[in-house]
């Protein structure tokens, strides 16, 4: 059985270096079958893996499954272009969702625009909704994982996700991981120990997204304007939330997530040296 124990080692397996599907036969004392089984499913479920089959259709054909980040993201001109400039950006301001979302067909996005003070006083059960559609992996760029501690009388995101590590969905984070973000990468991270799974992986990258991917299947994206106070420009801060169900995009989008964790910091390594600064 394709447990999550099971996908996190043929994730550290296939992360170290490429493997033959052998190779991880045997590191799972399974039969070749049930490897090869597992391999396709983690590729199509995760986008975590990628395999290349050389000498297909003969008896000496070899599987080989390698690390996605390995692979290139883009497959058109626009996702080349989108890929360098999201790579390149540090700041949310430096990138705008909007670049993503002109692409994708009218049947496969819907956006809000919100107008409020504060995240807090927007729809956050539109957010819910997203969330709770994952089942197996949520993949998070984020600034500071501030977005952990939104709640209001109806909706608790940090709930959300305590539940969603609960029934043993993989929550994997890139964010800037300092002082400043510092309690809300212990307290997300506080789920692995409170529940006994290694769920949770959260590791230092600062970028300018702010995106949820669900299961490999859809992601969600937020962009924040601020007043300019000049005339006839927006007055009051503005939320811009864009949902997209496009599995080629979403592809996309995992595939650059896995190149910015893959070469990223263990936050538990930023937190221990953070440590020396008291």
């Amino acid at each position: 059985m394709l447990t999550t124990e099971v996908v996190k080692k043929i994730e550290e397996f296939v992360y170290q270096k490429p493997r033959t599907v052998q190779e991880i036969a045997s590191m799972l004392r399974k039969n070749w079958r049930t490897a090869d089984r597992y391999v396709d499913k983690i590729a199509k479920d995760f986008g975590t893996i990628s395999t290349r089959t050389f000498r297909e259709g003969t008896r000496g054909a070899l599987k080989i499954v390698y690390w996605a980040s390995v692979e290139k993201a883009s497959h058109s001109v626009f996702q080349e272009k989108l890929e360098q400039e999201i790579l390149l950006a540090k700041r949310r301001e430096d990138f705008s969702a909007f670049d993503i979302f002109q692409h994708i067909p009218d049947k496969n996005k819907k956006a809000s625009f919100e107008r409020a003070f504060d995240e807090p006083y927007t729809n956050l059960g539109d957010l819910v909704g997203v969330l709770e559609k994952a089942e197996k992996q949520l993949l998070v760029f984020s600034g500071n994982l501030s977005f952990i501690n939104l709640k209001n009388k109806d909706c608790d995101i940090f709930k959300v996700l305590e539940g969603l590590v609960k029934r043993g969905v993989m929550v994997k984070v890139i964010c800037r991981v300092d002082v400043v973000g510092k309690e809300n990468i212990e307290r997300l991270l506080s789920l692995n120990f409170k529940y006994g799974k290694e769920l949770v992986e959260i590791r230092h990258c600062q970028q300018a997204l702010r995106a949820l991917v669900i299961d490999n299947k859809m992601f969600r994206i937020k962009e924040i304007r601020e007043p300019t106070g000049k005339v006839h420009e927006l007055s009051r801060r503005a939320f811009i939330f864009y949902t997209i169900r496009d599995r080629e995009w979403t592809e996309w989008l995992s595939r650059i997530f896995w190149n910015m964790f893959s070469s990223s910091i263990r936050a538990e390594k930023r937190l221990e040296e953070m440590k020396k600064l008291a």
